[in-house]
């Protein structure tokens, strides 16, 4: 029987999820990773920015093992969404090698404590974090990053897929790609004649929250 790894287990995809946000800046020009792809202004190299960030913030700070990185603007450090964009004086290397330098600290942070210690918030309740419900949350917030990539990646150049050993997409060339987006658009249209009045979800917000205190339902 195999020994369960819990630690181990929670990076194998944290780094997964990281590997795979920076593929998607992979070729492609500066005003393509900067420039805003949606009404709220997501781009690729401010996601990066912005997991640096967040990093710094849950394995550095919350353990009292500071690291320079981008102050987050949801835990009052920054204007709103400040660390959700590049300036022009920020370059790709800055952004992308201070993830990469922040990224091994929180390695560090890791190896160093058992998934029990306990970290705190720097707020005014100090609300106190374990190692693993921290790692949780940075698996589910760089993965929901790495996807918000995706879909920004692919409004860009039509690049898509998981990683670059292996794309997790159906095979088909552009027609077939073509035909199946119709497919998609007519059982839209079809849906919204059967179903029409009824109410559509609420959209969810973006940037980095803060984990859980309660399993979420």
């Amino acid at each position: 029987m195999i020994s369960p790894d819990f630690k181990a287990d929670l990076r194998v995809f944290l780094q997964d999820s990281r590997d795979a946000l920076l593929w998607k800046l992979d070729g492609l020009s500066e005003y393509d990773i900067r420039r805003p792809m949606t009404p709220t202004g997501t781009n690729l190299l401010g996601l990066v920015k912005h997991l640096a960030g967040a990093e710094a913030f849950y394995f550095g700070t919350v353990f009292g093992r500071p690291v320079d990185g981008p102050r987050l603007w949801i835990a009052g450090d920054a204007e709103p969404n400040a660390d959700l964009w590049a300036t022009p004086d920020e370059t790709r290397e800055q952004i992308v090698g201070d993830y990469r330098r922040i990224c091994a600290h929180s390695d560090a942070t890791i190896e160093a404590l058992p998934l029990d210690a306990v970290g705190r918030m720097p707020d005014e309740g100090g609300h106190e974090l374990t190692l693993h419900r921290t790692l949780v949350h940075m698996t589910y917030e760089t993965s929901r990053h790495a996807g918000h990539a995706d879909v920004v990646r692919e409004l860009i150049d039509g690049a898509v897929g998981q990683r670059a050993g292996g794309t997790n997409m159906a095979p088909g060339n552009a027609s077939w790609w073509a035909q199946h987006r119709d497919r998609v658009e007519q059982a839209v249209k079809e849906a919204e004649r059967l179903n029409s009045g009824a109410n559509s979800a609420p959209s969810g917000a973006r940037g980095t929250a803060r984990p859980a205190t309660k399993d979420p339902r």
